[in-house]
């Protein structure tokens, strides 16, 4: 017998109530992790999460910049761009720690990524989204580890090398690592938060997908049109209730960075600025991970909402071809034609250009022929379907603001322009 692969999901015939157990999400919400993050179960465990909270976000960021200024030290272990990195990313793990615990309070973890839904959806999308859990736990130490171990070998070499000039109590050796391992765990927790919430957007993002490629499958087979509109109608509550959960953090979280990387741009640009790798090192690496959290969230609002818009052109072209066929079949006649109940499609497209790639090609949106049932749908069904797409565009947005492509090229072009009015404003050619 061959061995079956541990997935998300695994049907347990003991507990017929449970009826998935995620191996992953228990482990989260084990005693070793969900009080650090998650927990707001009862007050004790609520209060200590806050503590936590403020201890790693607040308390030791504010204590460090008050007493690892350094104004007395040589150039090289000088911070002086040591508050912008503090705020930036005290702010940023505040807003996510906030939005963690009203979704824990609210949802939980299981229901607040739809795990409770899964029974309802097919065994491929199960298997894919388990795939697509696994893979966001990967995204997310590859982000968190790098960024934690850059800033390890930069705060190790501060100590180390500035062990004389930077301030002590009592013994120097002592103190200049407990302080170290205390600002490095703020670091890490406050980047891992930042990125747990982005990664969790993206995660339930990745579901709805797996359930929009599923629900395009229903074009290829006999379907009825009322099936078809209530799947997407439940797909598009789905992304609803995804937006308004979601659309307070990312358009603060798309504020605060182009605040965060403006000042940065505006304070290095300064005449008489000192920049260098010692100094700016740490300033670099606090951009770079607030950027790729912000780039996570832009990127998965606009594929899903790609997505989700497809399914337009895929049933504007299995009305085509349903049409065309029933017109080829009997000809041109006043009324709507109908066909007998053997007939079906079968038509090919002229050959696809041999430099065309195939993986440029949208997987609900490519240039295949759709298998027609012409006799379960009639043309006046069909029509109200596709005019139905057209008209309820489904998506992520943001205060109504609908995150597709054409948004990311907007805010692109907003965030250029505005970075070459500052440019132009802060350096000067004589």
């Amino acid at each position: 017998m061959e061995e079956e692969q541990e997935t998300l999901v695994t049907i347990s015939n003991h507990k017929p109530k449970s009826k998935s157990n995620y191996r992953i999400i228990d482990a989260l919400e084990s005693k070793s992790f969900s009080w650090i993050f998650i927990d707001q179960s009862n007050p004790w465990k609520a209060a200590l999460s806050w503590l936590i909270f403020f201890i790693f976000t607040v308390g030791l960021p504010m204590l460090s910049h008050i007493v690892y200024q350094c104004s007395t030290c040589d150039d090289s272990h000088q911070r002086p761009f040591d508050m912008i990195v503090q705020l930036s990313l005290s702010i940023c793990s505040t807003l996510s720690f906030i939005n963690l615990s009203s979704f824990a309070r609210k949802y939980g973890l299981r229901r607040f990524l739809f795990l409770d839904k899964l029974s309802d959806v097919s065994a491929k999308v199960r298997d894919g989204y388990s795939e697509q859990l696994h893979r966001s736990i990967k995204l997310l130490c590859s982000f968190i580890i790098p960024c934690f171990l850059a800033d390890s070998a930069y705060k190790i070499w501060w100590f180390i090398s500035g062990r004389n000039q930077i301030p002590y109590i009592y013994n120097i050796y002592l103190s200049h690592t407990i302080a170290c391992i205390l600002l490095l765990c703020s670091w890490l927790y406050r980047t891992s938060l930042f990125f747990l919430v982005c990664v969790l957007f993206k995660l339930t993002c990745s579901l709805q997908i797996l359930r929009l490629e599923d629900f395009a499958k229903v074009f290829e087979k006999q379907a009825d049109v009322g099936s078809i509109l209530l799947e997407h109608l439940a797909i598009r509550r789905t992304l609803k209730i995804i937006s308004h959960r979601f659309r307070a953090f990312i358009l603060s979280t798309l504020i605060l960075v182009t605040v965060s990387q403006f000042a940065s741009l505006l304070v290095t640009l300064e005449t008489g600025s000192l920049v260098n790798l010692s100094t700016a090192g740490e300033l670099a690496l606090c951009s770079v991970t607030l950027v790729s959290g912000l780039f996570i969230c832009l990127r998965s609002a606009a594929k899903i909402t790609h997505k989700a818009q497809s399914v337009t052109s895929l049933a504007a072209k299995w009305h085509t071809c349903a049409t065309i066929d029933s017109f080829d079949d009997v000809g041109l006649t006043e009324e709507t034609p109908m066909a007998n109940s053997s007939d079906r499609a079968n038509y090919h497209f002229a050959p696809v250009d041999s430099d065309l790639d195939e993986g440029d090609e949208d997987e609900l949106d490519n240039t295949k022929l759709i298998p027609v049932y012409k006799d379960t749908i009639t043309y006046q069904k069909r029509q109200a379907l596709v005019t139905y797409f057209e008209n309820n565009r489904a998506g992520i947005t943001v205060f109504g603001f609908m995150l597709d492509r054409s948004s990311l090229h907007t805010i692109f072009a907003i965030e250029m322009s505005l970075t070459l009015w500052l440019v132009n404003k802060t350096i000067s050619f004589t």
